[in-house]
């Protein structure tokens, strides 16, 4: 198939200069694995919660145990999501920053505990 004729070659420049911003496929799976609610509901908890168990993970979204771990395994493949051990069990936490800001400018905000002091992320 032709390429259609440009009507002005300095707007197509400006355009195709636009398709050097990096990393365009990267932003292009971040997007796609923010589409899913559950996965988007599961940040949002971890951001609220960190390092919080499956188990609660699971009562907080009315989800079984299984599908949080399958989607905390997707997320773990990404770098966005990190565990750490407890005894038998593992905590996890959000820990892409890039997320995070994410989250922060969908609304998305901190636990203050009872002190009113925020909690760390």
């Amino acid at each position: 198939m032709a390429a259609t004729p440009a009507l002005n070659p300095e707007d197509v420049r400006r355009a195709a200069a636009a398709l050097h911003t990096p990393d365009i496929d990267g932003w292009a799976n971040r997007f796609e694995l923010l589409s899913d609610g559950n996965r988007l509901r599961l940040l949002l908890c971890l951001h609220h919660a960190p390092d919080i168990c499956v188990g609660d993970l699971a009562a907080a979204l009315d989800m079984t145990g299984t599908a949080v771990s399958h989607a905390l395994r997707l997320l773990r493949n990404q770098g966005w999501v990190s565990a750490t051990r407890d005894g038998r069990s593992m905590r996890y936490r959000l820990t892409d920053d890039t997320v995070h800001e994410l989250l922060h400018t969908i609304g998305a905000t901190h636990y203050h505990n009872h002190t009113g002091a925020e909690e760390e992320r």
